[in-house]
């Protein structure tokens, strides 16, 4: 029987050719430990971290799409990540937390209406006989301009939230861990985001954030993302 950790499915498209490429390219280091951190550094930093597009459908959501895109949040970045290491032989799944963001924008948080983010995406990489938490969500370029501490992950420890920014200002709050799973569970994912943020949803919030840029959003706002007003 395979390892479920290894195989390719719909939404960890470790298969498809663009995460096949994208595998060989950047997994490179003299161990399995070396490969795992550069194919974590290389999802994180290639690609922008964007909220405001966010595709729930099965294709918007799986781990091709974000190498299609050239972007993407941290739910698909996330799978990305275990697609990439599932390519390059190095076991791995997709992890989720509910998470309290005050790295939020006046938009999201009306949009939302909330600042409590469910189902915050993250990676588990199997390192040495041990489970590690990479969290390639926020890019290197994103976190230096707004004053973020960069998620580092050595592969030797967990890389998750920071609870604080660089001011010490309040970032991220870890509420609920869901676990970890050898595929993404799409469908709870859809129906408890349908449950939680209905508005955003079904488009009755009045604000939309499909054509609005997050950065220039953050910028308009006139303080780093941790500077949230919730």
């Amino acid at each position: 029987m395979s390892d479920p950790t290894l195989a390719p499915t719909f939404l960890i498209d470790s298969d498809h050719p663009a995460v096949q490429a994208f595998a060989r390219r950047h997994a490179v280091g003299a161990d399995l430990r070396e490969r795992a951190v550069a194919l974590a550094l290389a999802v994180r930093d290639g690609f922008r971290y964007d909220p405001y597009r966010i595709d729930l459908s099965p294709a918007g959501m799986r781990a091709s799409s974000v190498l299609a895109n050239g972007y993407g949040w941290c739910v698909p970045k996330a799978a990305l990540l275990a697609a990439a290491c599932r390519a390059a032989g190095i076991p791995a799944r997709v992890g989720y937390a509910d998470v309290r963001n005050h790295l939020s924008t006046e938009r999201m948080r009306q949009v939302m209406g909330t600042d409590l983010f469910i189902w915050h995406g993250y990676t588990d990489i199997l390192i040495d006989g041990r489970w590690r938490k990479a969290t390639p969500a926020f890019n290197l370029s994103l976190c230096e301009r707004f004053g973020l501490l960069p998620l580092d992950f050595d592969g030797r420890a967990d890389s998750i939230y920071h609870p604080y920014d660089r001011a010490g200002q309040r970032h991220m709050e870890y509420v609920n861990q869901r676990g970890s799973f050898d595929d993404m569970p799409l469908a709870e994912i859809v129906a408890d985001f349908r449950a939680v943020y209905p508005r955003w949803l079904e488009g009755q919030s009045g604000v939309n954030t499909r054509q609005d840029d997050f950065l220039v959003d953050v910028a308009r706002e006139g303080a780093a993302p941790g500077d949230s007003k919730a």
